[in-house]
């Protein structure tokens, strides 16, 4: 596993990659993201990228408490809980704006989704009070800001996800569908929290090519972000510490789609 970009905290890498100036946190970013298709931040660097204290982003955890189970799970588990909403992000310099749109379904063809695609999969909206927070907005307008950096686009269709997996079953899996991508430009993972479990391991790979990592987000809100066109991911089932226990992973899965949200045909 390759050393991280001094002073950065950036993960593990597929190439070592130039260090940045110090203090440029985010051209250290971009220049990760540019090199290879993703990076990874801990805590502290997210909330100096997007402006946000550690004590706002805790506020929102206790909305991971109540997400109604996940009715699409083609293995029949009840490992999945989660809610879905969808945003707008317009980035014009004189009047960025985050805003909510009307509730719609989540969608994913085949080709990116062998064991969910095709379904048309209407969940329940996040709660409007974790989207009045403070950090919402910041860590959302932050992130695609940077993005936008990348990939420049008057605005961003974005999708967020909030997931607990659990080991109600003895067994819980944060990707049932294996190493995929999610068809968008760009997808974020932030911890939320880490209880009770082992497992849950992240895997990204190079969409061409043969190389790949593996690591462990352990930190509450450290972030995985990746280019969606240039790497696959997983994440490695989740078990309980003890045998009988319980434990729970949570997280927000953020994504950014340039041109439109991915629909149904028709």
């Amino acid at each position: 596993m390759a050393a991280a970009m001094p002073g950065f905290d950036l993960g593990p890498v597929f190439a070592d990659t130039p260090a940045a100036a110090p203090g440029r946190l985010r051209e250290a970013v971009l220049q990760r993201m540019q090199t290879q298709g993703f990076a990874l931040l801990q805590p502290s660097r997210l909330h100096e990228l997007c402006g946000v204290a550690p004590a706002e982003c805790a506020a929102a955890e206790p909305f991971w408490d109540d997400l109604p189970p996940d009715p699409y799970l083609k293995d029949g588990g009840r490992y999945r809980r989660r809610r879905h909403a969808s945003l707008v992000h317009e980035l014009d310099a004189t009047r960025p704006v985050l805003r909510a749109v009307a509730h719609r379904p989540h969608y994913q063809p085949l080709t990116y989704n062998a064991l969910h695609g095709g379904l048309v999969r209407w969940l329940q909206p996040l709660d409007a009070r974790l989207c009045a927070l403070p950090c919402w907005t910041a860590l959302l307008q932050g992130l695609g800001r940077l993005l936008a950096q990348l990939r420049a686009q008057p605005r961003w269709y974005v999708e967020a996800h909030q997931f607990r997996i659990d080991t109600s079953d003895g067994i819980g899996r944060p990707t049932p569908e294996g190493a995929h991508r999610d068809g968008v430009d760009f997808v974020a993972v932030l911890l939320v929290r880490r209880q009770g479990i082992r497992g849950g391991e992240s895997r990204v790979f190079e969409l061409q090519g043969a190389r790949g990592v593996r690591f462990t987000l352990e930190q509450p809100w450290s972030v995985l972000l990746m280019d969606d066109a240039r790497v696959i991911h997983e994440t490695t089932p989740i078990l309980p510490l003890q045998e009988g226990g319980h434990g729970c992973r949570d997280t927000l899965v953020l994504t950014w789609r340039a041109g439109g949200f991915l629909d149904p045909p028709g």
